[in-house]
């Protein structure tokens, strides 16, 4: 890929700069061939919320070992779904 041929102009505004990427191709502006992966180390992974049945004495069991713990019993639940995925 050729080095960018365009001068990426000063905007006054983050409006002005949006406007401007909308209406333009950043291949014209950025030479891509040289980007680099992002490493965002902070970030949370994205969550699904799901329905589990569970018989209620399991639940309960559940709940009286997330409670000895001091966690809510969901992050016990999920703690212990990722080390059984992670012992295999």
């Amino acid at each position: 890929m050729s080095t960018r041929s365009k001068t990426i102009p000063q905007f006054a505004s983050e409006a002005e700069e949006r406007a401007f990427w909308e209406r333009e191709d950043s291949v014209d502006y950025v030479d891509w061939s040289k980007g680099q992966r992002a490493v965002l180390p902070n970030l949370r992974p994205s969550t699904k919320t799901i329905s589990l049945r569970l018989p209620a004495h399991l639940l309960d069991s559940i709940k009286v070992a997330a409670n000895a713990r001091d966690v809510p019993y969901q992050s016990l639940m999920k703690i212990w779904l990722q080390e059984k995925l992670h012992s295999k």
